[in-house]
């Protein structure tokens, strides 16, 4: 899923590391490894027990905030302990046509509070005649969620979009929990715990 600023110009290419004109803050860097998986796949056979890695299935989400928009991707698989219950899953909501909201976690708590998110971003709009930041969404999406801190609910979301200010992207969670940054790896898995170690170490060496 890409959010552009479609509305306020042209969409424009998106951003690749040798760009001149990227500051610090916009610009990624790549690994070292060209094939992710022919890279793994050398700890998984490996024969010692401190280097094979057995990947755990989960969500993984990913989110990247850059000068033209924001990317987000997901995975699509739903389980339920270790039955696979779905592998077409939308893991992306659309919040409205300029925010998205991504899922992990409960799929019910996800949506449910989501689709929450959207009626109380119409009714803003209806009010001031004009769209929600996205800062201001995943404000109201922490406060709603803070209500019901430790009773149970499962959500770990990123919150993201376009407005006048340029692009947003938030990690709100369901203790109430809400941070901006301009990348973010949010899920369940191992996989997860790995691509959030890479971003922290890839960030760390900018």
């Amino acid at each position: 899923a890409v959010v552009s600023n479609a509305e306020y110009g042209d969409c424009g290419s998106l951003l690749t590391p040798d760009r001149e004109d990227m500051t610090e803050e916009e610009s990624f860097e790549y690994l070292p490894h060209t094939d992710p998986a022919t890279f793994v796949a050398e700890f998984q056979k490996s024969t010692s027990a401190d280097n094979k890695i057995k990947f755990h299935t989960g969500t993984t989400t990913l989110g990247f905030k850059f000068k033209e928009g924001v990317i987000i991707a997901v995975d699509s698989r739903a389980t339920a302990g270790s039955y696979i219950a779905s592998q077409t899953v939308k893991k992306v909501i659309e919040i409205n046509p300029y925010l998205l909201g991504t899922m992990a976690g409960g799929a019910a708590d996800c949506s449910f509070w989501e689709r929450l998110l959207a009626k109380q971003c119409r009714i803003y709009q209806l009010r001031n005649r004009e769209r929600i930041s996205v800062a201001a969404a995943s404000k109201i999406l922490s406060n709603m969620v803070y209500q019901y801190k430790g009773m149970g609910l499962s959500m770990g979301t990123m919150v993201c979009g376009w407005d006048k200010r340029g692009p947003g992207l938030y990690y709100v969670d369901s203790d109430g929990q809400r941070t901006t940054n301009y990348m973010f790896s949010v899920g369940l898995d191992l996989l997860t715990l790995m691509v959030s170690w890479i971003l922290v170490t890839v960030t760390k060496c900018q």
